[in-house]
């Protein structure tokens, strides 16, 4: 862990889809150097133009009937050209001067300070399939004139699949925003459309004048024509493209004749001008004048997968590993770690992740807990990767061949479990690399080889990589390697350490399988500087480890969750884990069971990803001194373990009840809907999460309130108060409504306030669904 939490450079407060008060990232000044991409020059309307003097309708009626009468032919005179002179001549005003670059260029009615855009636009912004986000930007326009915005989705191909309106979400601070929602996986992209809405100027100025009593009659002709216009289909450079709708169109056409006739009064004239039905057309259907458009800006769709997940974490030699009557230890292999796919698949977990399984290199191999000196049953940790037998490429031939490889990810397969496998780019002393390569490692002056260091722990076993002697040679090499895991199915990559290699390098590797493999995911084992861990999702690792094992109080836990879920959520994927085999924190150590406990129910319900490492069953939770890790750490030894026990059980029936709710929930599958409410108890949290009809897989509106205990030692007693405007209630009333405990089944009558006992040794938590008022 190194520093404070990620945070955006440039924050300005503004007001989200929920209703709270947030930081969002405001967008980059440095400028593009990629393709601009702008809309087509408008072009002047068709309409006629607005009258400057007041005008009665009888007077109107004798203008359109002599527009409208055939002209008389006449004879025009043939004469001679005027020769242009200097100050004559007429710039065509529908092209740019060319005096401001296009990447600089403002639309008409300009579009600033859109988000979210990550490097203005240089790199792509993350979703996945069917996961809505919102678009905001900084829209306004000269005079009083009203405006118009609209979010403008467009596939891989370009087409535009999606118009989403955007509404005032600062009053004051002229901020915009609308939500858009991709469907596929591909490479995607949106812009701002910016238009002056002439139905809205209208509905204002009308309002007014009539209530005046000044200028009736012309507001009223504006308002007819402006129907007309819309009945017709002619909006100026309306992009929809629809054709204009019969009973639509009729309607229109009869309030422009209402709102001439002089016989009815004015108010009911202007009523049938601002009637809903109206108001709904033109909501729907805008004329937009003057209309253009933002630059173009990139969104990368992946699959479900990329956003949501529960992994389990296994060292696959330690399953089926025994001591023989001698006390010789013997290694699990890649099928009996495939005997224990049924019990991980059982508990709803959806990523069977493998630590390294290459071949161990012997020089200077690790004995247990770390010590110097390894014994022969010593395995050697499996991130010193590379012996005589073969390197990254290879598997340990304890844990088998190819074959049983193919027959494990076989199996997870039919168990619903994909497999992720380690990518620790790092070698052993006893590496392939290390002799045909010795340029893709740092040297000493006398000559030697550098290990990984990380003062003040030290890798004897461990050789890094450098990238700066032959960058394209180790380039290949590498993708290599993971093109060969590729052919026998893994489709998802750990990445360890990324941190230490070029970011450059990541940016590269990627793209490359962005483009020849989109399905396949790579999460970024990064625990670093904020400013590393956040590039490094931006450049393309569709998932991240966090800080979230370190944060533990109340102020903490709000903090990072509101961060993760809005601040970043455009480019990181948080991936929440109480524990990994590198990591026992303290308040696990001293909370035992109740600790395990509450931290699992945070980490499932905090982000749409989360894993544990085997051996959470058992709570192994003993420090080695000196060292925020596990005594007897399975990266040095065999660990065989027995899950039958009281302690595994229960924990086991925890981590399949909370992987259900996960399932069952869609509100939990999604990153970007978290709501922080208040407690009266210092060390009690409430979070809820949202998810709206329109974007829930089953149709239907689902919410979650979560209620945590973060103290494993003391009963917590208070209450919580409920923004209800968050849960977005449907009914009449959301004063009182119904939840029901996922965790126990019990249920509730739940409204603003409420009295909560948790206990930490029976219920530590609530995990609450809303029940329709």
């Amino acid at each position: 862990m190194a520093g404070d939490t990620p945070r955006s450079r440039k924050t300005r407060s503004t007001t989200n889809a929920a209703g709270q008060k947030g930081e969002t990232s405001s967008a980059t000044a440095a400028s593009s150097k990629g393709k601009h991409v702008r809309s087509k020059a408008t072009t002047a309307p068709k309409a006629a133009a607005t009258p400057k003097a007041k005008t009665t309708s009888a007077a109107a009626s004798k203008a359109r009937a002599a527009t409208s009468a055939p002209a008389k032919k006449t004879t025009r005179a043939k004469t001679a050209a005027p020769k242009a002179t200097k100050s004559s001549v007429k710039a065509d005003s529908s092209k740019p001067l060319n005096l401001i670059s296009p990447a600089a260029r403002l639309a008409r009615i300009p579009v600033t300070e859109v988000e979210p855009v990550i490097e203005d636009g240089l790199w792509p912004v993350k979703a996945v399939e069917n996961e809505s986000f919102p678009v905001r930007a900084t829209v306004f326009r000269e005079g009083h004139d009203a405006l118009g915005a609209e979010v403008v989705l467009l596939d891989p191909q370009g087409k535009e699949t999606m118009r989403s309106r955007m509404y005032d979400v600062a009053p004051g601070l002229d901020r915009l925003e609308a939500w858009i929602k991709p469907t596929s996986v591909g490479d995607w992209s949106f812009r701002v459309d910016t238009f002056c809405d002439p139905y809205k100027t209208w509905t204002k100025e009308a309002s007014i004048k009539v209530q005046a009593n000044q200028d009736v009659e012309m507001e009223f002709e504006l308002g007819a024509r402006l129907f007309e216009r819309a009945a017709s289909g002619e909006a100026i450079n309306n992009p929809t493209q629809e054709a204009p709708d019969t009973e639509r169109a009729e309607r229109l056409r009869k309030a422009a004749q209402a709102m001439r006739d002089q016989s009815r009064p004015p108010q009911e004239r202007l009523s049938v001008g601002l009637h809903s039905s109206i108001r709904g057309i033109f909501r729907t259907h805008p004329l937009r004048d003057l209309l253009e458009s933002s630059r173009t800006y990139p969104l990368r769709v992946d699959r479900e997968r990329a956003l949501y997940g529960s992994w389990y974490e296994i060292f696959p030699r330690s399953i089926g590993a025994y001591q023989d009557k001698e006390g010789h230890w013997h290694s699990g292999t890649l099928r009996t770690a495939a005997a224990d796919l049924p019990r991980i698949a059982s508990m709803g977990f959806d990523v069977a992740y493998l630590t390294p399984i290459h071949p161990i290199g012997t020089t200077f191999r690790k004995g247990r807990n770390n010590s110097l000196e390894a014994t022969p049953d010593d395995p050697g940790s499996p991130y010193g990767i590379g012996s005589p037998e073969g390197g990254h490429d290879a598997i340990h031939p304890d844990l088998g061949n190819f074959d049983d490889f193919d027959y494990f990810v076989e199996k997870a397969k039919g168990l619903g479990l994909e497999v992720a496998l380690d990518l620790a780019l790092q070698c052993s002393p006893d590496h392939p690399w290390v002799k045909d390569h010795p340029e893709w490692f740092k040297h000493r002056p006398d000559g030697t080889i550098a290990y990984a260091e990380n003062p003040p722990k030290k890798y004897q076993d461990i050789y890094p990589l450098i990238f700066d002697q032959d960058y394209r040679g180790l380039y290949n090499a590498v993708r290599d390697v993971i093109q060969k895991w590729i052919d026998h199915g893994v489709t998802i990559f750990r990445v360890d350490n990324p941190h230490t290699k070029p970011v450059q390098f990541w940016q590269e590797i990627l793209a490359e399988f962005h483009q020849k493999h989109p399905e396949v995911l790579f999460l970024a084992e990064a625990f670093t500087r904020p400013a590393m861990m956040r590039t490094l999702a931006q450049v393309g690792f569709h998932q991240s480890y966090t800080y979230f094992a370190w944060r533990n109080t109340r102020k903490e836990i709000e903090e990072y969750f509101q961060e993760v879920s809005w601040e970043s959520c455009s480019y990181m994927r948080p991936s929440f884990w109480p524990t990994t085999h590198d990591i026992l924190t303290q308040v696990m150590v001293d909370g035992g069971m109740r600790a395990f406990k509450l931290r699992a129910v945070l980490a499932a319900t905090g982000s749409p990803l989360w894993g544990i490492y085997s051996g959470y069953e058992l709570v192994e939770n003993v420090q080695r001194p000196g060292f925020e890790e596990q005594i007897d750490n399975e990266k040095y030894q065999f660990k065989p373990r027995d899950y039958s026990g009281k302690t595994p059980q229960e924990m086991m029936g925890l981590l399949t009840t909370l992987n259900g709710i996960r399932r069952r929930h869609p509100a939990l599958q999604r990153l970007r809907n978290l709501k922080i409410h208040g407690t009266t108890h210092p060390g009690v949290v409430c979070f809820s999460r949202h998810l709206d009809a329109w974007e829930s897989p089953t149709g239907e509106a689902d919410t979650v309130i979560v209620v945590v205990n973060l103290n494993p030692h003391e009963t917590a007693i208070g209450a919580i108060h409920l923004d209800l405007s968050a849960l977005k209630l449907s009914g009449s009333s959301s004063s009182c409504f119904r939840v029901r405990d996922e965790l126990d089944g019990k249920v509730y009558d739940w409204g603003a306030a409420n009295y909560f006992e948790l206990n930490p040794f029976e219920r530590p938590a609530h995990i609450m669904s809303v029940e329709s008022v």
